[in-house]
């Protein structure tokens, strides 16, 4: 049997370790190839009628789709890979090297990875068309064989092909189960591959080709089947089924006429309607979530925007204006991006919260998206600005993170309050159960609960939304016991705390290196700043200086900063690195502040790397000016 086949006008399909599909362009004797198996498909393009490959587009990162790229890269093509594992094909040696081998929870079948890193064009545009080498493809995620998994469409001789990797196998099958398995006894994948079967069957598909298997003449029968049993599957390791398809086609609550929860994503998210036909979000992170996937890489972090074609169908949004982020946490801002890109969404951020988006990791916090979220419209912290019909009211609102925002505004005349993640709202009025949610590295503030809870009282809000639980209906013993807890706490850190000797605050840090994260050349530099702050009632010297690893430099070697009691002050150093590449070099700084030695109290870390990086995060020089004044926390 022959390795090649013609499964349309133009398209070719490669018998190897996967199949290896090849359309060739209707301008030239060239091609482009979908994934790559062993790279064979390169001694067949005679065969095809092409003289040579310009790309190939990987539906998804594992071996058996891509182990012979070092031959595309050495023949002169194009490698383009999903965006959301980039990172498993040219920084696979960064995995392997950090990989948990040990009481590992993590079931993703990452060990079917690349063996070492080859070079990418570029990511593939994500519910977009994207052109290589003359051909155009729709590119559709996909989730659920891996994370990241994306199918391929494409339109030609008024059929459409779909190239959908590793998602299905065969009507009602799948190439591997063990797959889409992501962490131990859940199951995230198989449910979130139900979802992909009844998006993907949206598309009037003529042609279904995966990677293992062969063609599909009715695609809607195929994923229709594989949705019904992977359904029962699902079922089947879950103590109450699951309706997933109910799930994809109404993902909205209706908390007012006007306002909706999405009840699919992973943190909730809350649709703003105008009598316009637009809309504007509050929070956008992982919609249509059926779980998280184990560990915390780029690749197990897949944003998409399955709940959009529900609010378009049944609440006639014709335009989504702008997306406003209550604070910067992965899990509410992760898919602010593809909002951005596919629906020119605008992102209008708090004034505190912007910074954070623009520069992940400048600072050190957790939880931070990796990319960068430009802000399209800073929005000032007390201030009302208009949208549509609507006015709405920003309000600082640190607690829960230094970070946060809270917003105001009036619905169907009902006055609501969004606040994020501050406070778990199961809380019974006059009971004991309302938990306060703060995080020490959030940089939380001894006294930010009891600010919050005289916030609520000054909005006296009829209904208060958040992050994760069930919408609250105020009424004034709620109020009494948020002030309660808001006291209950400051006085807790206080009984626990050397605060009458020491202005710690809660965090106990008292310096602070930014960026946090950056990375330089071999023999480059990077300018780092300290921020220190004076824990006396008195004034008193801050003397700084930095520790740099052997055979790097830093200039100036010391400084000393004036502070004031409780006082913020910064100076500036710059580190320049050593000859060769160093991973995470740590850079420190050894602090007295008057007679109180501190020692070694914060740190940062530099890569050195052959050449910078341009989409790596934290890679920013030099701060903007004001950056880490407007960040230091400390302002009431």
């Amino acid at each position: 049997m022959s390795a090649v086949d013609e499964v349309g006008p133009g398209v070719f399909r490669v018998r190897d370790t996967c199949n290896v599909y090849v359309v060739r362009s209707e301008d030239g004797p060239t091609g482009v190839a979908i994934d790559f198996g062993s790279g064979m498909v390169l001694d067949h393009l005679a065969e095809m009628g092409i003289e040579h490959l310009t790309d190939v587009v990987m539906t998804h990162h594992h071996r058996d789709q891509g182990q012979g790229l070092p031959r595309a890269v050495a023949a002169g093509i194009a490698v383009h890979v999903p965006p959301v594992e980039r990172d498993l094909f040219d920084k696979v040696d960064e995995m392997w090297s950090t990989r948990t081998l040990v009481n590992d929870y993590n079931l993703r079948q990452d060990r079917f990875s690349l063996l070492d890193p080859v070079p990418v064009a570029g990511t593939v545009p994500e519910y977009r068309t994207g052109t290589w080498g003359g051909v155009r493809l729709t590119v559709h995620p996909t989730p659920g064989h891996t994370t990241g998994s994306v199918t391929y469409v494409l339109d030609r001789g008024g059929r459409r092909y779909a190239f959908s990797g590793d998602l299905i196998y065969a009507p009602g099958k799948v190439w591997s189960l063990a797959a889409t398995q992501w962490t131990y006894t859940e199951n995230e994948g198989p449910a979130i591959l139900v979802l992909s079967c009844y998006l993907l069957a949206r598309q009037d598909l003529d042609l279904l080709l995966p990677s293992h298997g062969e063609p599909m003449t009715d695609p809607d029968e195929a994923l229709g089947l594989l949705a019904e049993r992977m359904q029962a599957y699902v079922d089947a390791r879950r103590p109450f089924p699951w309706d997933l398809r109910l799930r994809l086609e109404d993902p909205y609550v209706r908390l007012t006429e006007h306002l909706l929860l999405n009840e699919t994503s992973m943190s909730c998210s809350y649709v703003l309607l105008s009598e316009s036909g637009e809309a504007l979000i509050i929070d956008y992170g992982y919609d249509m979530t059926t779980g998280m996937p184990a560990g915390t890489d780029r690749a197990a972090r897949r944003p998409w925007l399955a709940s959009l074609p529900a609010l378009r169908e049944q609440y006639g949004v014709g335009k989504i204006r702008a997306v406003l982020p209550t604070h910067y946490h992965d899990d509410h801002v992760a898919g602010i991006n593809q909002l951005r890109e596919v629906e020119g969404t605008e992102v209008w951020s708090p004034e505190n919260v912007a910074p954070i988006l623009a520069r992940p990791m400048h600072h050190d916090l957790p939880c931070q998206w990796p990319d960068p979220i430009p802000t399209d419209r800073v929005l000032p912290l007390g201030e009302t600005f208009r949208w549509q019909e609507y006015e709405i009211t920003v309000h600082e609102q640190p607690g829960h993170t230094l970070f946060a925002a809270a917003f105001e505004f009036e619905v169907d005349g009902v006055k609501v309050l969004v606040t994020g993640d501050q406070q778990d709202a199961r809380g019974v009025p006059g009971g004991r159960q309302e938990i306060l949610n703060y995080q020490y590295r959030n940089r939380f503030r001894i006294e930010d609960y009891r600010r919050s809870a005289q916030l609520y009282r000054r909005v006296a809000p009829g209904l208060m939304v958040n992050g994760h639980w069930e919408p609250r209906w105020v009424d004034e013993s709620y109020l009494d016991m948020l002030t309660r807890r808001g006291e209950e706490l400051v006085e807790m850190h206080h009984a626990l705390l050397p605060l009458e000797d020491y202005d710690m605050e809660a965090d106990g840090a008292l310096v602070r290196l930014t960026p946090y994260v950056s990375d330089t050349a071999p023999g480059g530099a990077v300018e780092m700043t300290v921020t220190v702050h004076n824990p006396h009632r008195y004034a008193d010297r801050a003397d700084l200086r930095p520790v740099v690893p052997a055979g790097w430099g830093v200039e100036p070697a010391s400084s000393q900063v004036l502070l004031g009691p409780g006082e913020d002050g910064t100076a500036s150093f710059r580190v320049t690195a050593g000859p060769r590449p160093e991973r995470r070099a740590r850079i420190s700084v050894d602090v007295s502040i008057g007679d109180l030695r501190l020692g070694q109290h914060a740190e940062a870390l530099v890569d050195v790397v052959a050449a910078a990086d341009p989409e790596r995060p934290g890679r920013s020089r030099e701060p903007s000016r004001g950056y880490d004044e407007a960040l230091t926390g400390r302002a009431t």
